[in-house]
């Protein structure tokens, strides 16, 4: 039966405020699940279960899915979809309340999450997941193309910034494929994409590289110097030393620095707020 039927069938009908486009082919439901990489050993936890296919798909390879809907109406839904799967537990929360360590009992260990995100909630998911200290393997997760572009982006791109760094301090990132409006009910106005984040060891002085990360990015426009200026109150020649002081240009603005040199950076500054909360004390 057709994901459009089963709604129908239950008198659903999808709601713009939640994002709401189930994906209506089952090779590409099977697709996200081999990217994922999930076996028998996974517990999963889905954000956005919507009508279950997703769910269903994960089911079938996964020790166990714990899948978060916003939406309570489409208990009827999920109950045809899924409510036969014994191993499947369909929790009708909002994922963003939910507090990390509630998570972290809930799962009660390691865990993948892979998920088809709404495209309002994208960037909020995955910093929920990024910045909380959870036993987290990976992300597996749909989102807008342009999206993913900017998540697997590299220096001196058009799509580069903040978040592509965020990711990078924290995981690999991969596009495993792209998927066509087409493949959605209702059809999106975009073109998706599948983004895999594999959970890396990520860096030291976390702080420190994510307040440089954010005035490197603050004004696209500006050379990084003058961005330190108007970020931490620097003079230009305090700026200036800092920047070339590691081997850059000073004339070097923020979308030109790799991830190693921002760790770097973040070293550097660190290593200076120290030396300056001594000499205050």
């Amino acid at each position: 039966m057709y994901i459009s039927e089963i709604l129908s069938k239950n008198k659903f009908v999808p709601k713009k405020k939640y994002g709401q486009n189930f994906i209506t082919d089952n090779a590409l439901l099977d697709s996200i699940v081999d990217d994922a990489s999930i076996t028998g050993d996974d517990c999963v936890v889905e954000v956005g279960a919507g009508a279950g296919t997703l769910t269903s798909a994960l089911a079938a390879k996964a020790k166990r899915v714990v899948a978060f809907e916003i939406d309570e109406t489409l208990g009827p839904v999920l109950c045809r979809t899924v409510g036969e799967r014994k191993n499947v537990e369909v929790v009708f929360r909002d994922i963003l309340k939910v507090k990390p360590a509630e998570l972290a009992d809930i799962t009660g260990g390691p865990f993948k999450v892979v998920a088809n995100l709404p495209y309002y909630i994208t960037s909020p998911v995955l910093f929920y997941f990024l910045e909380n200290e959870f036993p987290l393997i990976s992300l597996t997760v749909m989102v807008q193309r342009e999206v993913a572009l900017r998540m697997v982006a590299q220096p001196d791109t058009p799509d580069y910034g903040a978040l592509s760094l965020a990711v990078a301090s924290r995981a690999d990132a991969e596009i495993t494929r792209s998927v066509s409006r087409k493949l959605f009910y209702p059809q999106p106005n975009v073109d998706s994409a599948v983004v895999k984040l594999t959970m890396n060891e990520g860096i030291k002085n976390r702080e420190a590289f994510d307040k440089l990360v954010r005035c490197a990015f603050s004004c696209r426009r500006k050379t990084f110097v003058n961005n330190l200026m108007q970020s931490f109150g620097l003079s230009r020649s305090a700026a200036e030393k800092f920047v070339t002081d590691a081997g850059l240009d000073a004339k070097i603005r923020g979308e030109a620095l790799g991830l190693e040199q921002f760790i770097e950076l973040a070293e550097r500054f660190s290593i200076s707020a120290k030396a300056e909360t001594k000499i205050e004390n």
